[in-house]
């Protein structure tokens, strides 16, 4: 870890984030004290695919020309965009965009462990979610502290397979809206 801080101040980044897995005691005891902070409970969940769409959402595939309204929805999120790492997910065709009212509303480079999805309500991500014909790798990572976006998770038969916890040093905006991380971010 010290490596990968050393490249990252190399580099000038604003921050680092990582996924830990929470019954990891030693690992959580390391990064707090490199100086990471615990920024947000995480459930991975996993289960069968949904298939329904929440009313009034349609959600498809991401297209080279919704990539700066997807871009847009990130930076007022999070405060940042994702541009290569959406672009590649679009090429790979794995990326997926939410519309209500006939704007985008939603996105996710995938829903998978390895995927983020960004939206501006719990609505738009549930609608994500719903969309997915399974949920890749070990499962999607869900804010616990979403009680609501939690909860419908819960209801609709997905299970927790482990906690998680999401940790950054430096940079980090508190999200306003609702997100999926990957364990990439």
């Amino acid at each position: 870890m010290q490596a990968v801080m050393a490249r990252a101040a190399e580099r000038k980044s604003a921050g680092i984030r990582l996924v830990q897995a929470a019954y990891h005691n030693r690992s959580l005891s390391l990064y707090a004290k490199l100086g990471f902070v615990v920024r947000e409970p995480l459930s991975c969940m996993q289960g069968e695919a949904i298939h329904r769409t929440p009313p009034g959402y349609r959600v498809r595939s991401a297209q080279p020309e919704d990539l700066a309204a997807c871009n847009g929805l990130c930076l007022r999120v999070h405060g940042h965009e994702r541009s290569r790492e959406l672009n590649d997910a679009i090429q790979q065709g794995s990326a997926i965009v939410a519309e209500s009212d006939g704007r985008i509303t939603a996105y996710a480079s995938s829903i998978a462990f390895f995927g983020h999805a960004v939206g501006e309500t719990n609505e738009g991500v549930k609608a994500l979610i719903a969309a997915a014909a399974a949920f890749q790798g070990p499962g999607i990572l869900v804010p616990t502290r979403n009680a609501p976006l939690f909860r419908w998770c819960l209801e609709n038969g997905l299970r927790v397979v482990q906690p998680m916890t999401l940790m950054t040093i430096g940079l980090y905006n508190e999200p306003a809206g609702a997100y999926l991380p990957s364990i990439l971010f």
